[in-house]
C-alpha cells in the first residue's frame, strides 16, 4: 500500500476514533500514520541508493 493510502487511512480512523470516543481506534490511525512515513522513508532511500529520483 502506498505511503499516502497509509496516512489517508490512518487519519480516518483517528478521526473516527476521535469523534466516537473509541480510544483504540484512534490510536490504530495513528499507527498506521506512522506506518505511511516508515515505508515512505524507507523507499527514499532504496531510491537514493539505486540511483531513482
Amino acid at each position: 500500500m502506498p505511503e499516502n493510502m497509509d496516512d489517508a487511512k490512518g487519519r480516518a480512523k483517528e478521526a473516527a476514533g476521535d469523534l466516537t470516543g473509541d480510544d483504540d481506534l484512534k490510536r490504530e490511525g495513528q499507527v498506521d500514520q506512522a506506518s505511511g512515513k516508515v515505508k515512505g522513508f524507507v523507499d527514499d532511500v532504496k531510491d537514493k541508493l539505486t540511483g531513482k529520483d
